[in-house]
Protein backbone atom coordinates (compact mmCIF):
# COMPACT_ATOMS: atom_id res chain seq x y z
CA UNK A 1 0.00 0.00 0.00
CA UNK A 2 1.24 3.38 -1.07
CA UNK A 3 1.59 6.48 0.91
CA UNK A 4 -1.55 7.99 -0.52
CA UNK A 5 -3.58 5.04 -0.23
CA UNK A 6 -2.71 4.10 3.21
CA UNK A 7 -3.94 8.29 4.15
CA UNK A 8 -7.27 7.98 2.31
CA UNK A 9 -7.94 4.38 3.20
CA UNK A 10 -7.45 5.92 7.02
CA UNK A 11 -9.37 9.06 6.77
CA UNK A 12 -12.12 8.58 4.02
CA UNK A 13 -12.69 5.13 3.66
CA UNK A 14 -11.78 3.91 7.21
CA UNK A 15 -12.49 6.75 9.45
CA UNK A 16 -13.76 5.07 11.90
CA UNK A 17 -14.02 1.64 11.31
CA UNK A 18 -12.72 -0.84 14.12
CA UNK A 19 -13.58 -3.79 12.54
CA UNK A 20 -10.83 -5.16 9.75
CA UNK A 21 -7.72 -5.83 9.23
CA UNK A 22 -4.67 -3.23 8.78
CA UNK A 23 -1.70 -4.07 7.00
CA UNK A 24 1.80 -2.98 8.71
CA UNK A 25 2.22 -0.16 5.58
CA UNK A 26 -1.52 1.16 5.95
CA UNK A 27 -0.42 1.78 9.94
CA UNK A 28 2.84 3.29 9.31
CA UNK A 29 2.42 5.47 6.37
CA UNK A 30 -0.97 6.63 8.20
CA UNK A 31 1.19 7.12 11.48
CA UNK A 32 4.18 9.28 9.16
CA UNK A 33 1.68 11.14 7.63
CA UNK A 34 -0.07 12.20 11.24
CA UNK A 35 3.88 13.08 12.62
CA UNK A 36 4.72 14.91 9.27
CA UNK A 37 1.59 17.11 9.16
CA UNK A 38 1.80 17.58 12.88
CA UNK A 39 5.79 18.76 13.07
CA UNK A 40 4.31 21.43 10.06
CA UNK A 41 1.58 22.72 11.75
CA UNK A 42 3.77 23.25 15.29
CA UNK A 43 6.83 24.46 13.71
CA UNK A 44 4.58 26.85 12.32
CA UNK A 45 3.04 27.64 15.46
CA UNK A 46 5.96 28.57 16.76
CA UNK A 47 7.72 30.43 13.74
CA UNK A 48 4.72 32.70 14.15
CA UNK A 49 5.24 32.98 17.56
CA UNK A 50 2.79 30.40 19.66
CA UNK A 51 5.42 29.80 22.08
CA UNK A 52 5.21 30.97 25.75
CA UNK A 53 8.22 33.04 26.05
CA UNK A 54 6.27 34.50 23.04
CA UNK A 55 3.52 35.72 25.15
CA UNK A 56 5.69 36.58 28.18
CA UNK A 57 7.80 39.02 26.41
CA UNK A 58 5.40 40.07 24.01
CA UNK A 59 8.22 40.22 21.42
CA UNK A 60 7.14 40.09 17.37
CA UNK A 61 4.09 42.50 18.07
CA UNK A 62 0.25 41.65 18.29
CA UNK A 63 0.69 39.46 15.06
CA UNK A 64 2.99 37.18 16.20
CA UNK A 65 1.10 36.22 19.15
CA UNK A 66 -2.26 36.10 17.30
CA UNK A 67 -1.05 34.34 14.13
CA UNK A 68 0.91 31.83 17.04
CA UNK A 69 -2.52 31.24 18.90
CA UNK A 70 -4.64 31.11 15.94
CA UNK A 71 -2.15 27.92 14.68
CA UNK A 72 -2.17 26.63 17.64
CA UNK A 73 -5.79 26.16 18.16
CA UNK A 74 -5.73 24.97 14.08
CA UNK A 75 -3.20 22.24 15.84
CA UNK A 76 -5.77 20.68 18.19
CA UNK A 77 -8.33 20.48 16.02
CA UNK A 78 -6.47 18.35 13.46
CA UNK A 79 -5.18 16.28 16.61
CA UNK A 80 -8.65 15.60 17.80
CA UNK A 81 -9.79 15.40 14.41
CA UNK A 82 -7.33 12.40 13.90
CA UNK A 83 -7.95 10.94 16.65
CA UNK A 84 -10.68 8.84 15.90
CA UNK A 85 -8.88 7.24 12.34
CA UNK A 86 -5.98 6.71 14.72
CA UNK A 87 -7.22 4.55 17.35
CA UNK A 88 -9.28 2.74 14.24
CA UNK A 89 -5.83 2.14 12.60
CA UNK A 90 -4.47 0.72 15.66
CA UNK A 91 -7.36 -1.33 16.26
CA UNK A 92 -7.15 -3.04 13.28
CA UNK A 93 -3.40 -3.08 13.26
CA UNK A 94 -3.81 -5.61 16.38
CA UNK A 95 -6.38 -7.44 14.49
CA UNK A 96 -3.88 -8.15 12.01
CA UNK A 97 -1.74 -9.64 14.29
CA UNK A 98 -5.03 -11.93 15.42
CA UNK A 99 -5.66 -9.95 18.88
CA UNK A 100 -8.33 -8.18 20.16
CA UNK A 101 -9.06 -4.23 19.72
CA UNK A 102 -9.23 -4.32 23.32
CA UNK A 103 -5.44 -4.96 24.20
CA UNK A 104 -5.04 -2.08 22.60
CA UNK A 105 -6.98 -0.16 25.01
CA UNK A 106 -5.87 -1.70 27.71
CA UNK A 107 -2.08 -1.37 26.70
CA UNK A 108 -3.34 2.31 26.73
CA UNK A 109 -4.73 2.56 29.52
CA UNK A 110 -1.45 0.94 31.39
CA UNK A 111 0.60 3.38 29.24
CA UNK A 112 -0.48 6.27 32.35
CA UNK A 113 0.66 3.64 34.74
CA UNK A 114 4.14 5.18 35.81
CA UNK A 115 7.36 2.79 35.05
CA UNK A 116 4.47 0.43 33.35
CA UNK A 117 3.73 3.49 30.25
CA UNK A 118 6.88 2.87 29.22
CA UNK A 119 6.74 -1.10 28.96
CA UNK A 120 2.95 -0.70 27.32
CA UNK A 121 4.25 1.81 24.64
CA UNK A 122 6.99 -0.62 23.90
CA UNK A 123 4.27 -3.40 23.69
CA UNK A 124 2.02 -1.49 21.03
CA UNK A 125 4.89 -0.41 18.95
CA UNK A 126 6.87 -4.10 18.79
CA UNK A 127 2.53 -5.41 17.83
CA UNK A 128 2.78 -2.82 15.17
CA UNK A 129 5.90 -3.74 13.69
CA UNK A 130 5.24 -7.75 13.97
CA UNK A 131 3.89 -9.26 10.70
CA UNK A 132 0.17 -10.17 10.33
CA UNK A 133 -0.92 -13.68 10.39
CA UNK A 134 -1.32 -14.91 7.62
CA UNK A 135 -4.50 -15.71 5.82
CA UNK A 136 -7.61 -15.07 7.25
CA UNK A 137 -8.26 -14.65 10.53
CA UNK A 138 -11.13 -14.22 13.22
CA UNK A 139 -11.16 -10.49 12.51
CA UNK A 140 -11.34 -10.86 8.50
CA UNK A 141 -8.92 -12.16 5.48
CA UNK A 142 -5.55 -10.79 5.16
CA UNK A 143 -4.98 -7.66 3.79
CA UNK A 144 -2.28 -8.38 1.80
CA UNK A 145 -4.10 -11.38 0.31
CA UNK A 146 -1.41 -14.14 1.06
CA UNK A 147 -4.19 -16.83 1.96
CA UNK A 148 -5.72 -16.20 -2.00
CA UNK A 149 -2.69 -18.13 -3.24
CA UNK A 150 -3.76 -21.44 -0.92
CA UNK A 151 -6.76 -21.19 -3.05
CA UNK A 152 -5.80 -21.82 -6.82
CA UNK A 153 -2.97 -24.06 -5.61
Amino acid sequence: MTFSESVRTCLRDKYATFSGRASRSEYWWFFLAVTLAGMVLFGLMFLLGGGLDQFENNQGGIFATTSGAILGIVLLIFYLAILIPSIAVAVRRFHDRNLSGWWYLGLIVLGFVPFVGFLASLAIIVIAVLKGTPGPNKFGPDPLGAGDAEIFS
